[in-house]
């Protein structure tokens, strides 16, 4: 209850003393007192403390109590609780460390106690980037001189303030460790060579030593009044850095929790008296019931602190559903999964919650007052909000009912507090935030938030002036609460979690200290020091600036992916700090109004991909689900613009443009099916339309023409002449047309994205385009190592200052060139996103702090950056997925670009292009190659082979066979092929195709390239030979260290050596493999040994076999029985093993780590490095599980395999059984090795269970007698159960359970079945739905292996598209099993 402190007799908080200590009224002096005591003291309860005059008032925080009219104050008793507890815990002179759920409760009990006890504060906010410079002293130059600062925690324990650390759990380990002295003894070793000595010591000293001599040893006394305070959250619930031991043993802790239910509720009823009673209570109970929920529901807490916000809008509108200010407060619809929300809406229920939605808003409107005040009328709702200084300016909003909607309820949520909008790509985001600035008169200072962005980015960032002098200069986010701007932050999803708690304080209490010494304050607690005598100057001086009441912050993210595998991104610290709104996708409705108003007519073909958006966005297939974002508002606008400017053009067909959209050519098997099947639904077929005109290419009158596409030609000048790309092209048809439809684009106004396999010429094609349309190109090349910094500005050291020069970037946005960005898929996505807002609203914040601005945009100030009119961006990319593996620039950033699939020619084109290449190459010779190279990328899309061949490789082989047109076709594909010649399997799929399309390549098929070399007899021949022969077949040194060998004949386990055991070497008795890499000799040298050592390897090699057949108790004749099953799928393994290589050589890609002292110069930290810091590099290493906060957790897979009696009964018929017994040991041999990747367990079903367990969890079967155990089970299981079929039931109740592991993110169920469901009564429909019950967690697939007639393809026919297979021949299986690896795990 809220307590008037001089009437009550509990906890009673009481001050006595010579002056008034809650009237402020003395005044700021510079001057010391000999003694601070003048008989003041505080009583809390029984405990009473002395108080000292605060020395610095400004310091001691304001207006975190309430005053009574009377001027009495006002706390709660569980307030008073907790600060009786800190004044016990002050008189002992202990530190304190106070934990509780997210939100300002703790920081606030600090500031209370501040508050009441007069204490000054020093306050520092930790993130994973906080460094030991950050709290002890930190180096600055001055008149080329470095000088040490003293920080927050040196500050404090001079001057005996209390240093609050607040976020814990978000320092790294090894930070905080350096205060276990400070707090310990009160001592601490300075870097400026200074040492802080405790108060008792320096006493004792100074009996004996002079003050003089003291300061000239260095010495400085610690304040007997210095206290830590720590704040943090028990990471066993919210995850974060563990405490380090010695640390944790120094403070005394105390659990912070929620006040009582009676006093949030008299609190709220005092903030709005006039919301009835009965909705405060229901809110209130909802609130409470959600922070005591069972951990096993896994809802976030409910941010308790904001119910004060929501009141206040229930407030303001009385009209306001408790629904929709629920749903501001927790956007439980935006966050949850399904489960979780029916868990919310069965709470309603019980709470009597009426879900009804809160009026319509018909019209918007907004005045402008004299006095700086803003009146916004929402039908009959006012609100007053405070106006910005922006000139009114016109939008092309567009006020569709939703939009309204939402608008509406983002004007009554900012009117309280900050705000996110979350919603998926495209969906207007920031034209709504456009519409509400424009009614406000408010000016934005947009910021990009990318995943590597530090705490320190967000605020200030420090660079050099004139002099060389370091100075910090402010982000976008502090100019806007210096000016009582808007604060855009746009990704919020994007930001790590540790980076984003630093916005806590200015969102929570509108108080932040900066780097350089400021510090901002709301503007009550700016105006109370003002009402103590201050004046303006004064608190100038000191570092004291108000944030005006104007100052907003809105955030724009993603709604979380739910059921995704990772973490939610909105924690419960997120939720604390903003009201949420979702803007959900429109409706067909909508969109064609929209279309209406911003295109004009809307054509038939735009209806059709209107409906088709609308097919994606309702379904409940996780695939169609996936592939909706693609189709957003924004890309549906880009495509009527094209409709509308190219009416007649026959490029516009419909289907072609889904093709580019999506880049179907590139997607997933199952994707790609679900998706054309929705097309079909929404009236979309395959075009055979050909006008059968070829393009042509031409420039007449300064004019170019491709096609029918016309572009007026500018002159340039002798410079922008120079960065004009020329290159040798083929104007090939497939190519031309491709020009004609980038040029289209590029008229309009679109940014390009051409993404595509290698070598199928996309350099060459935009080349081309701009050397036709004489367009100056500037051309960066990203790689893993690019930053958001390298792409931005190019920063150097220069007589000792930092100066940022114009990257690639910033000169073509100036002089309007067109920059092409090559290679963007191997850059980190993280930093690529900050292209989103350059290419979507024109602006960006440079890294130097400059900001790119619209053309047209008033660029008034040295900082700000037009963009030019004719400035483009042209980005390459490889496709996304395997073999790639890059980073998928695609899904991140595709919908803001005009997009094209770049694809190998057509036959036609490519004997076009080859022609040119090889004009005396006879023309079956090109036509050979054209359909051989054609078959095998056919093979690659399929999965069947693992590289994608492209026209390069047939390029290269053309252009060998026009210089040497007498150089033998086996030697020019082994220029191609030579790759895969350590690939025996991969290598007799490629030589069989290109010998079946009549190449003559049978000596390279047949290795005998080599002897037919040696006939020819060169001037010089280079021939690779070890040198050394053999002596012997033997086993060879065990090495303990299992170190790597290569060459010799000593070690066993090595490789390329002679022998010895091993791999890649010759002589020796068998293969071993100890896990090292291979480094092999030519087959040539391992053929030519003597035979009487080729005799001796053999008997060593039997010897072994049959030995290590003991060791595994198996037998001779089972293991010829298991060969059975296994040699015919070695080349199926092999592939397998392959994509899961991938998986994990991708899933292990090292991080950077920053604040190194050693590693590469960290661009970002020149100046830091000025200064004379050490922690200037950065390293790359393998990720921090804690920095993340995130465990990464293995994919699951479960096999769920067919041992039914009918598997058995039918195997003479098609091999059902044995077909299956060999995919089991495929996948059993294939997943061999890579257990923390994927873990996998296999159980079957039949007539008599559907459960059967052949191999659990985290136990595969570790050699070939185990595996052989397994099927050998399976085997006579089927043959001697009872007959039935569970497939459904198997199907189901493994999807379920797999669902319920707490420790599966991400799996999939496969179900192995005969089809013979028929004659159990089972329909597909019951399959399907049973293989859905672990969504969105778990996806279930269905692989029929064997058949009665067609019944497998009637089934699957009646089955959503790629959800089940039909598998009849077993080499086909490794391709299915890519597929679904490639759309669920990879």
């Amino acid at each position: 209850m809220l307590s008037n402190l001089q009437s009550r007799s509990g906890n009673l908080l009481r001050h006595t003393g010579c002056w008034n200590g809650w009237t402020r009224g003395w005044a700021i002096s510079g001057s010391r007192d000999a003694k601070d005591l003048d008989g003041s003291q505080i009583t809390i309860g029984d405990v009473t403390m002395p108080l000292v005059k605060p020395k610095e008032p400004h310091l001691v925080p304001h207006k975190y109590v309430n005053y009574a009219p009377d001027g009495t104050l006002q706390l709660t008793q569980t307030a008073l609780h907790h600060l009786r507890w800190m004044l016990q815990k002050d008189s002992l002179k202990q530190d304190m460390f106070l934990l509780g759920a997210p939100g300002p409760m703790r920081r606030h009990l600090v500031m209370q106690f501040l508050e009441v006890t007069d204490r000054e504060l020093e306050y520092v906010a930790l993130s994973r980037d906080t460094t030991e410079s950050d709290l002890k002293q930190r180096r600055e130059i001055h008149n080329k001189t470095a000088l040490y600062h003293d920080q927050a925690a040196v500050r404090a324990a001079l001057h005996g303030r209390v240093l609050v650390l607040d976020g814990v759990e978000h320092a790294e380990r090894n930070v905080l460790p350096v205060l276990n002295n400070l707090l310990e003894n009160r001592e601490m070793h300075l870097e400026s060579g200074k040492f802080l000595m405790a108060p008792e010591r320096y006493d004792k000293l100074l009996e004996t030593h002079s003050q003089q001599q003291l300061e000239d040893w260095g010495l400085l006394r610690v304040s007997e009044h210095f206290r830590i305070v720590a704040l943090g959250l028990p990471i066993q619930k919210y995850k974060g850095t563990p405490l380090d031991p010695p640390l944790r043993s120094r403070f005394q802790s105390r659990n912070i929790l929620h006040c009582s239910f009676q006093e949030l509720f008299e609190e709220l009823q005092q903030l709005a008296p006039a919301v009835p009673a009965p909705k405060l209570k229901q809110l209130l109970t909802f609130a409470l019931t959600l922070q005591t929920a069972d951990d096993a529901l896994q809802l976030p807490d409910f941010p308790l602190h904001n119910l004060r916000l929501g009141v206040g809008m229930m407030k303001a509108n009385p009209t306001l559903s408790l629904q929709d200010a629920i749903s501001i407060l927790y956007p439980y619809q935006s966050m949850l999964t399904s489960q979780q929300q029916q868990r919310i809406n069965e709470l309603f229920t019980s709470l009597h919650v009426k879900r009804v939605p809160s009026p319509k808003v018909e019209r918007i409107t907004s005045k402008q007052l004299p006095d700086g005040i803003v009146h916004v009328q929402l039908d009959g709702v006012q609100l007053h909000l405070p106006s910005g200084s922006a000139a009114p300016s016109k939008g092309n909003f567009v006020d569709l009912p939703h939009q309204r909607q939402v608008l509406a309820t983002l004007l009554q949520s900012y009117a309280v507090g900050d705000v996110c909008l979350l919603g998926e790509k495209g969906v207007g985001k920031m034209t709504i935030i456009n519409q509400l600035l424009r009614l406000l008169h408010q000016s934005p200072e947009p910021m990009m938030l990318y995943e590597d962005m530090t705490s320190r980015d967000l605020v200030q960032q420090r660079i050099t002036n004139a002099e060389g002098d370091t100075i910090w200069r402010d982000s976008p986010l502090i100019r806007a609460a210096k000016t009582g701007s808007v604060a855009i932050l746009n990704g919020l999803h994007r930001l790590h979690k540790s980076t984003a708690s630093v916005l806590q304080r200015i969102i929570h209490d509108r108080e932040i200290q900066l780097c350089d010494g400021t510090t901002l304050l709301r503007a009550d607690r700016y105006q109370a020091l003002l009402d103590q005598g201050l004046d303006q100057n004064e608190l100038t001086q000191r570092g004291l600036l108000a944030i005006p009441e104007s100052f907003r912050i809105i955030a724009l993210g993603e709604p979380p992916k739910r059921g995704a595998g990772t973490p939610s991104w909105l924690t419960p610290e997120l939720l604390s700090m903003f009201l949420y709104q979702e803007l959900r996708p429109l409706q067909q409705s909508e969109e064609h109004e929209l279309l209406v108003q911003l295109c004009g007519h809307v054509q038939p073909e735009m209806k059709q991909l209107l409906a088709l958006a609308q097919i994606l966005r309702s379904s409940t297939d996780p695939l169609l689900e996936g592939l909706a974002g693609t189709l957003s508002t924004r890309q549906l606008l880009k495509v009527g613009r094209r409709l509308a400017a190219y009416p007649t053009s026959s490029l516009n067909n419909v289907h072609e443009i889904l093709q580019h959209t999506f880049l179907m050519k590139f997607m997933p098997s199952l994707s790609r099916t679900a998706l054309e099947q929705a097309m079909l639904q929404a009236g979309i077929a395959p075009s055979v339309h050909n006008d059968g005109k070829r393009r042509e290419i031409s420039e007449m009158d300064n004019k170019l023409q491709i096609g029918e596409t016309q572009m007026q030609l500018v002159e340039l000048s002798l410079a922008q002449q120079s960065k004009v790309p020329s290159t040798l092209f083929y104007e090939m048809p497939q190519h031309v047309m491709l020009l004609e439809r980038l040029l289209q684009d590029y008229l309009i106004g679109e940014h390009l994205l051409l993404v595509g396999n290698q070598g199928v010429g996309k350099n060459k094609l935009i080349d081309r385009l701009l050397e036709l349309m004489r367009r100056p190109r500037e051309y960066l090349q990203l790689h893993r190592d690019t930053t958001v910094h390298s792409l931005t500005v190019q920063s150097s050291l220069s007589d000792g200052k930092v100066v940022y020069g114009d990257s690639a970037l910033v000169k073509a946005v100036k002089a309007g060139d067109v920059l092409v960005i090559d290679e963007a898929d191997k850059a980190p996505v993280n930093v690529t996103c900050i292209l989103r807002t350059l290419v979507e609203s024109g602006e960006m914040v440079l890294s130097d702090g400059r900001r790119i601005v619209p053309h047209g945009a008033a660029a008034t100030t040295p900082n700000c950056i037009e963009t030019h009119a004719d400035f483009r961006l042209i980005v390459l990319a490889n496709r996304p997925g395997f073999p790639f593996l890059g980073n998928d620039f695609f899904a991140a950033l595709g919908d803001v670009f005009s997009c094209h699939a770049i694809d190998n020619p057509t036959p036609e084109s490519e004997i076009y292009l080859l022609q040119r290449y090889g004009p005396n190459v006879p023309i079956n010779t090109l036509r050979m190659l054209v359909n051989a190279f054609g078959e095998l990328r056919s093979l690659a899309d399929e999965g069947l082979l693992n590289y994608p061949y492209s026209t390069r490789e047939v390029v290269s082989i053309v252009k060998h066979l026009e210089r040497y047109p007498e150089e033998s076709m086996s030697e020019l594909v082994g220029n191609v092929l030579d790759f895969d010649r350590y690939q025996p399997e991969a290598l007799l799929q490629v030589t069989q195709v290109l010998a079946k399309h009549g190449l003559p390549i049978e000596a390279y098929a047949k290795n005998e390239l080599q002897s037919l070399r040696q006939q020819k007899q060169l001037q010089l021949t280079v021939k690779r030979h070890s040198g050394l022969g053999v002596s012997g077949p033997k086993f060879g040194k065990l090495d303990p260290k299992n170190e790597p060998h290569v060459g010799g004949n000593t070690w066993a386990g090595g490789s390329g050596g002679r022998d010895t055991a091993g791999l890649g070497g010759k002589g020796g008795p068998f293969r071993l493999d100890k896990g090292h890499k291979v480094h092999q000799l030519s087959d040539e040298e391992k053929a030519d040994i003597p035979e009487e050592i080729k005799r001796a390897a053999r008997e060593m090699n039997r010897k072994a076999f049959e030995q290590k057949l003991q060791e595994i108790k198996m037998s001779a004749h089972d293991h010829k029985l298991y060969a059975q099953f296994s040699e015919p799928n070695h080349r199926q393994v092999k592939q397998l093993k392959a994509i899961l290589e991938a998986m994990q050589t991708k899933s292990k890609e090292r991080q950077w780590e920053k604040y190194q002292t050693h590693g590469e110069l960290d661009d970002t930290r020149l100046i830091e490095g000025i200064t004379g810091e050490k922690n200037i590099y950065r390293r790359r290493a393998e990720a921090n599980p804690w920095a993340d906060h995130v465990q990464e957790k293995p994919n699951r897979l479960k096999l769920v395999v067919d041992v039914s009696g009918s598997m058995y009964r039918f195997n003479g018929y098609d091999g059902r059984l044995d077909r299956q017994l060999e995919a089991v040991v495929m996948v059993m041999e294939a997943f061999e090795g890579y257990e923390k990747k994927i873990v996998y367990d296999i159980i079957g079903h039949s007539g008599e269970g559907w459960e059967l367990p052949f191999v659990n969890v985290g136990s595969p079967p570790k050699n070939d007698k185990e595996r052989f155990e397994v099927i050998r089970m399976m085997h006579a299981h089927s043959q001697f159960c009872w007959s039935g079929d569970s497939t459904v039931k198997a199907a189901r109740e493994a999807c379920s359970t797999l669902g319920a592991e707490p420790d599966c993110d991400n799996g999939i169920v496969v179900v192995l079945s005969d089809a013979n469901l028929a004659r159990y009564g089972i329909s597909p429909k019951d399959l399907a739905s049973a293989l859905k019950r672990g969504e969105p967690k778990i996806k279930g697939y269905v692989i029929f292996i064997g058949s009665l007639a067609e019944e497998a393809d009637e089934i699957k026919t009646d089955m959503p598209a790629g959800q089940s297979y039909v598998c009849m021949d077993l080499t086909k299986l490794p391709q299915i099993l890519q597929q679904i690896f490639t759309s669920s795990l990879i």
